[in-house]
């Protein structure tokens, strides 16, 4: 699996985890009588969305996923691309959050409501690194794929040749020529 599809694979889950949450939180408060716990969530998922938007304002790489793709072993073929596994296998944790978050909701429902917030701080920081991972791609002319690994390990990518983008150069060349008929 490309690394770039992993991490907007990540943002997806989380946004479809904090949305999950939030009805579990609305139907437990709705359950249990409690006319206070949505507004008071409701406020807490306001503060997460402003806590990750600005977390996921910048439009580069963080400094976590350079030093990854810095580590990428370099090969020539592909590697095996198995994506439902990739995602399994890298993304178990936030399943198991959601799922363990979901389970307590039904006795303590502040529970998901919490959970809801630190979900969607995850879309939003996350939100844009896909993005600047294949500006590196297409600058450097590479592709960056998932490599294998157990689950409990740290993440490793393998590096492949992919095709490189001139559309700098062009768009630079075209602002230096110049334009048809006048004179300087």
């Amino acid at each position: 699996m490309r690394f770039p599809e992993l991490l907007r694979t990540t943002v997806i889950l989380c946004a479809a985890a904090a949305t999950l949450l939030a009805v579990m939180t609305v139907a437990g408060a709705n359950q249990s009588g409690d006319a206070l716990l949505v507004p008071i969530a409701a406020v807490w998922w306001v503060a997460a969305a402003a806590i990750g938007g600005r977390i996921g304002r910048p439009g580069h790489t963080s400094r976590q996923i350079a030093v990854l793709l810095a580590a990428a072993r370099t090969q020539t073929m592909l590697p095996d691309i198995n994506p439902s596994r990739t995602v399994l296998n890298r993304l178990w944790p936030i399943i198991l959050f959601t799922i363990g978050a979901g389970a307590v909701g039904f006795a303590y429902p502040q529970v998901p409501g919490i959970a809801t917030g630190f979900a969607v701080i995850a879309a939003l920081a996350w939100r844009r690194q896909s993005a600047a991972v294949i500006a590196i791609e297409e600058r450097d002319g590479a592709r960056f794929y998932v490599a294998h690994t157990s689950p409990v390990r740290p993440i490793k990518l393998v590096r492949t040749p992919g095709f490189r983008s001139n559309l700098t150069e062009i768009t630079q060349v075209k602002r230096a020529a110049p334009v048809a008929g006048r004179h300087a």
